[in-house]
């Protein structure tokens, strides 16, 4: 059963995602999502962006749609966020496609200005990260590496410690 912090952080992204505010996760919330990395990114190659958020979508769906209405509730998310610390690699494979997406200038690296980018789109509006980042930069370095951002995905989705920098993936609670 998700604990009170668990249900804080997925509730959080949760809201954020439902891009109409139905209360379900449905397939054209994550094309929607797609749609504003789209619309910051400007002209470009913008396949790779759509195909990261819809296979999200498709994963999750997966998952966690007991139902088969092809909706996903936030109970139903609930269910599969308390199986994930015993799938340690699935957490880290999605973290992988969002490293990915948000890698701008794929040099392996996400900058302050990046993750800026990151929850400015997931939140659907303009977000200071500026006292959030150096949290989750454990080594200072003014960068996220593709392990630092793997651990902080990690921490928040199967995590459940209010003080790990992970916390703060998606901005404070």
């Amino acid at each position: 059963m998700a604990t009170d912090l668990q249900r804080r952080k997925i509730s959080r992204v949760f809201a954020a995602l439902d891009a109409n505010g139905d209360g379900f996760l449905e397939e054209s919330d994550f094309a929607a999502l797609a749609a504003r990395w789209i619309q910051l990114r400007g002209p470009g190659d913008h396949q790779l962006l759509e195909q990261i958020m819809l296979g999200w979508w498709a994963t999750l769906l997966a998952a966690s749609d007991l139902d088969r209405d092809n909706k996903v509730t936030l109970d139903e998310v609930l269910l599969v966020v308390d199986e994930l610390p015993g799938m340690p690699e699935a957490v880290t494979g999605t973290a992988a496609a969002i490293f990915e997406a948000i890698d701008e200038n794929q040099d392996g690296l996400i900058s302050a200005a990046e993750y800026r980018q990151l929850i400015e789109v997931w939140n659907g509006r303009p977000t200071d990260t500026d006292a959030i980042f150096p949290a989750l930069d454990a080594d200072g370095d003014g960068r996220l590496s593709h392990e630092e951002f793997s651990d902080l995905w990690y921490e928040f989705w199967a995590g459940d410690d209010a003080d790990a920098p992970g916390t703060l993936v998606f901005g404070p609670l």
